[in-house]
């Protein structure tokens, strides 16, 4: 850096010179030493001093010519910090980088134990829980199978079912702690009670005017429900066996036996079936037994329920469920109502006839799939045995009916209308067979028939359309004797009246 002055010949010489950089160069080092910070800006530049630094400051100047220059550590500022940031090292000699990520490792470590530690005390603690609890509830149940083995019992042996028990070959366990997962005790003692029905019949349907008929089979289930001294007696539900021209009984080991229909009543959906006793080979009559009926009055809702059925046609299967809800009251498809038990025990296509058993291997319902069909899941439905009981009774003491070949069969002589139940809600007639027409030298004409007359019983079977009073002609041959319930207007309303007419040809000969 220049002065712009000329030579001074006054300028000190150059040992002088020495002599005062030599002093303030001591005089800054001993500033140093007392690690003090001394700067100062001159010319732009920042000037910096350091206990180690090999360069010092000071102020020439050139004696053998003009100017004067001066000296020293001084850099750029920019330049000067990150050269230092580069090689500071902290006073403990440690690297800062280096002593984060020990920590961080240190941290970590300890987090992963406590995981670890934290993790295996729950596992132990859910283990002795989890055991403790089964233990309990292995207790609970224990004392409830005492307890209602100490109820059933008695009440059994009060009631003297012993020896139906031993007829039907049910064995009672007081194992009931183990009913809902594993009921073969009670499948095993009321399955022989429970056969499968295959229905061969012929299916009339017009399509573009022309009547097509198809031959086709049905399957459903019965419950054998008793026996005579010629007969095994079998309930079913009546839908199963609508419209038969063939009805197949096959038991529990798988022989078949051809059955008859003794009596039906359309509006509870029940039928009794008569298989002849000499035609059961006499090891399947030591392998089936006679179902036993309970008393669906007693049930509670929730309770344990068995279905058993020929599912689908494939042969007897088992669901199980509960007793979801009692007198449930479901419109049919004929318009009228009837009241069922629901359960979720599976019931489907083939388990309508079959039996609904409750804990003890008694029948307490008879299931129909026609009730609940195939819209819902988990509702099935079956006809209460306390409200079916009766009607079982009374059509196990009908005559058995067989069908007649149809060159054999009798006829009324009648053209006639279906009153269904809406016919007969709305125009306040009564539910049959209204008689449109009475043909000239038949049966019907002979009976007295009128026209206008309706029929709602025939040979004790009640009729609610066409098509019954017609199957019920299936099973009369001619020249037989029936009894007609028919309905006839006055001014009063309508009267009832029997009428009793011999079947003829379709014209009198």
């Amino acid at each position: 850096m220049y002065d712009n002055q000329y030579p001074n010949t006054n300028l000190p010489s150059r040992e002088d010179n020495t002599t005062n950089a030599t002093a303030q160069n001591q005089e800054q080092n001993l500033s140093q030493n007392q690690n003090t910070y001394n700067g100062q800006s001159t010319g732009g530049y920042y000037h910096n001093t350091y206990q180690n630094n090999a360069y010092t400051q000071g102020t020439a100047r050139n004696p053998y010519g003009a100017g004067a220059y001066q000296y020293g550590d001084t850099y750029p500022n920019a330049y000067e910090q990150h050269g230092r940031h580069k090689e500071r090292k902290r006073s403990d000699g440690k690297q800062p980088g280096k002593s984060y990520w020990k920590r961080a490792l240190v941290n970590v470590s300890l987090g992963l134990i406590f995981g670890i530690c934290a993790g295996l005390g729950l596992y132990a603690v859910q283990t002795l829980t989890g055991m403790s609890a089964k233990d309990s509830a292995q207790t609970e149940a224990l004392q409830a199978e005492e307890a209602m083995a100490e109820e059933v019992l008695p009440e059994k042996e009060a009631a003297g079912t012993d020896d139906a028990k031993a007829e039907s070959g049910l064995q009672m366990t007081s194992n009931v702690s183990t009913i809902v997962a594993d009921v073969s005790e009670v499948v095993n003692g009321a399955m022989p009670a429970i056969v499968s029905i295959n229905n061969h019949y012929t299916e009339k349907m017009s399509f573009f005017g022309e009547n097509i008929i198809n031959e086709a089979d049905a399957s459903g289930s019965g419950i054998i429900v008793g026996k005579n001294d010629t007969e095994l007696l079998i309930v079913t539900n009546h839908h199963v066996i609508a419209d038969t021209d063939k009805l197949t009984v096959q038991f529990v080991e798988g022989s078949e036996a051809e059955a008859s229909i003794k009596g039906t009543d359309a509006d509870m959906d029940l039928a009794v079936l008569a298989v002849p006793i000499g035609s059961i080979e006499n090891d399947t009559m030591e392998k089936i037994t006679v179902a036993t009926l309970g008393d669906s009055d007693s049930l509670v809702v929730g309770e344990p329920a068995i279905a058993i059925g020929n599912s689908l046609g494939y042969g007897q299967s088992v669901t199980t469920g509960v007793i979801s809800a009692l007198n449930r009251t479901i419109s049919l498809s004929d318009g009228s109502d009837g009241t069922f038990i629901q359960t979720d025990a599976a019931i489907n296509p083939g388990n309508s006839g079959g039996a609904l058993l409750n804990m003890k291997g008694e029948v307490i319902g008879i299931n129909s799939n026609k009730i609940g069909g195939s819209a819902v899941e988990g509702m099935g439905y079956a006809i209460p045995i306390s409200s079916a009981s009766p009607i079982i009774a009374e059509l196990m003491l009908k005559e058995t009916k067989n069908k007649v070949a149809e060159e054999e069969r009798g006829y009324l002589g009648i053209s006639g209308i279906s009153v269904t139940q809406y016919v007969s809600e709305t125009y306040g007639m009564p539910e049959g067979v209204f008689i449109s027409q009475v043909y000239e030298n038949t049966a019907a004409e002979r009976a007295g028939l009128r026209k206008g007359d309706i029929i709602t019983e025939f040979d004790g079977e009640k009729i609610a359309s066409m098509d019954e009073l017609q199957h019920e002609l299936e099973f009369h041959a001619i020249g037989e004797t029936v009894d007609i319930t028919v309905m006839s207007a006055d001014i009063n309303g309508y009267t009832d009246r029997q009428v009793q007419l011999t079947l003829g040809n379709k014209v009198s000969n």
